[in-house]
């Protein structure tokens, strides 16, 4: 298989202690430069190309299993940073049971707690791998419906440019949700201009809002009532991260609900949030791993939350482990793919918003 930067997949072999032919698993990373069909531009900034690692797992029997890292800076990660860490990891799970899906994900941690995406890549990779090794989707696995998946939102992204924006919104046309980012540099007299604009293009469309932690408390209930008043669904993520006091101060006082997404990065986050916001979102490059996803979800139906899951900039490799989950969700915002110009692989879609799981063996997906 050869990646976009012309080298065959073996060209990136891992070079840790243990060899490269371990005794049961073997890893090799790609990685992978993609272009967003626009500018994705949210409040802490954008761009139009993207570089993900592609995660390839070979066991001692040639079956192999694939899974994807879209790392973030916000969280600390790149492109070279999780390919060094799947190194480690290499060594790491040489002596590991393929099967054994929870010790693996444990051992990678203990290995090297920040790398989640790095983590979440060989997570999907062994999910593949054992439920390719079955003859069955990961989702029929686990014993899910993807007709219970709710529909995939579309995200429009910030732009200065209010003829852009509309334009945006018309090539949206197909989806009924629309996830609108907010938090301009310009401030909320651009934010609102941005919600109102999108309002006027979608009159009928369900819009849901993402701050991406860009506001004050002050500035959230002042945002929240003009949304409030343009039928805007929930806003996500109002306040910077550590602030639960300023979320709760919000959403005691909000007449939407509030979901949590850097505020909430794995399960043991999720009791202190409780009565600090309505739900929260999930997203594998920052909870590590396709077990810690579903511990989350798990926790949050517990405490009476609802549930979404989120996505970064990915191929259809990384949205499909994701979009596996589908069916145990409450909300869906997995159009990390659809933003893409020239996605190399084919897996789940969300035409028309609608989530539609591949039938085949393990995640499903393959070389487009």
């Amino acid at each position: 298989m050869t990646s976009h930067l012309g080298h065959t997949f073996a060209a990136r072999p891992l070079r840790s202690r243990a060899s490269v032919r371990m005794p049961r698993l073997t890893l090799a990373t790609e990685i992978v430069p993609v272009h967003t069909t626009h500018p994705f531009v949210i409040a802490r900034g954008g761009a139009s190309e993207w570089r993900t690692v592609t995660v390839r797992m070979r066991d001692a029997d040639g079956a192999e299993g694939w899974g994807e890292a879209a790392p973030s800076r916000f969280y600390g990660e790149t492109p070279e940073s999780v390919v060094a860490a799947v190194e480690r990891f290499g060594a790491t799970l040489a002596d590991c049971d393929p099967w054994a899906l929870e010790e693996a994900e444990a051992r990678m941690l203990a290995t090297l707690r920040y790398s989640a995406a790095a983590r979440s890549a060989v997570s999907a990779a062994l999910h593949d791998l054992a439920a390719r090794r079955l003859g069955v989707p990961l989702w029929k696995l686990w014993g899910l419906d993807p007709a219970k998946s709710p529909p995939s939102s579309f995200t429009i992204a910030i732009t200065d440019d209010d003829e852009v924006l509309r334009s945006r919104v018309v090539e949206a046309a197909g989806y009924p949700v629309l996830k609108v980012k907010l938090g301009s540099p310009r401030g909320l007299a651009r934010d609102a201009q941005i919600i109102a604009v999108v309002r006027e293009a979608a009159p009928d469309k369900v819009l849901r809002v993402d701050a991406n932690a860009a506001w004050t408390a002050k500035d959230a209930l002042r945002m929240i009532d003009t949304l409030a008043a343009l039928d805007v669904e929930f806003v996500e993520q109002p306040l910077p991260p550590h602030d639960l006091e300023g979320m709760r101060f919000v959403r005691e006082r909000s007449p939407l609900p509030v979901v949590a997404d850097e505020s909430c990065v794995v399960a043991s986050d999720i009791p202190a949030l409780v009565g600090a916001v309505d739900g929260i979102n999930v997203k594998l490059a920052k909870c590590g791993g396709l077990r810690e996803a579903l511990r989350m979800i798990a926790t949050a139906r517990a405490h009476g939350l609802l549930v979404m899951c989120g996505c970064m900039i990915e191929t259809s490799l990384g949205i499909t482990a994701a979009a596996h989950l589908a069916p145990l969700l409450d909300c869906a915002d997995l159009d990390g793919a659809a933003l893409l110009a020239d996605d190399p692989y084919v897996g789940a879609t969300i035409d028309r918003g609608v989530i539609r799981l591949p039938e085949g063996a393990g995640l499903g997906v393959r070389r487009r």
